[in-house]
């Protein structure tokens, strides 16, 4: 028998928390490894450093997982982990470093906000927002004084799941960020955006 998968609870008020993937790379494999065996994922490394081979990104990421600030956080419900949000200083991204579509910022020690994974049985209940505040908390506690994003203009569409992994626009105006600059970048054909929120 296949074991159930897990869903959003609809029979009551669920418990749902953020923490660092800081020591839980189980948990972070969990939502961004691939779902079939043998088969070859992202591993939220398109941005840090697309040119790891695809069988040695688990182990960069386990590395990453055991090292200070770690590479993101991690939201549970009811203790299930049901979501990812890759935070980090900009300096650790090195497709942003020279990317020819997004402006570099003034400030160097810039965190920024690149991926959100939200597991099917879980979407369609806010935990992007969720993951978003909780990847500011994070961020400052380790002393970021200013986080960028790099989302997609919805136009009051819908999104995709492929296209909306940057997030929305509207997602990150919601959580206090500001246009601070178009960038010529575009997922699934609709423009991006420089979000920036200064944290102190």
């Amino acid at each position: 028998m296949v074991a159930a998968r897990p869903r959003f609870p609809t029979d009551h008020e669920p418990t749902i928390d953020v923490r660092p993937a800081l020591g839980r790379f189980e948990d972070f494999a969990t939502v961004v490894g691939p779902q079939r065996a043998g088969a070859e994922g992202c591993w939220c490394m398109a941005y840090r450093d697309s040119r790891v081979p695809n069988r040695e990104r688990p182990a960069y990421m386990r590395a990453e997982c055991a090292t200070e600030p770690g590479p993101g956080v991690l939201v549970y419900v009811d203790g299930v982990v049901a979501g990812w949000c890759s935070i980090a200083p900009r300096a650790g991204h090195r497709r942003l470093l020279g990317s020819r579509t997004i402006p570099v910022p003034d400030d160097p020690g810039t965190w920024v906000a690149v991926c959100f994974v939200v597991r099917a049985g879980y979407r369609g209940h806010g935990l992007m927002h969720r993951l978003l505040s909780g990847a500011l908390d994070h961020a400052r506690s380790h002393g970021a004084e200013v986080v960028e994003g790099y989302p997609v203009e919805a136009d009051a569409g819908r999104v995709d799941v492929i296209s909306g992994y940057v997030g929305t626009v509207e997602l990150f105006e919601r959580a206090g960020f500001e246009r601070a600059a178009p960038t010529t970048g575009r997922s699934g054909g609709r423009p991006r955006w420089v979000m920036r929120r200064h944290l102190r």
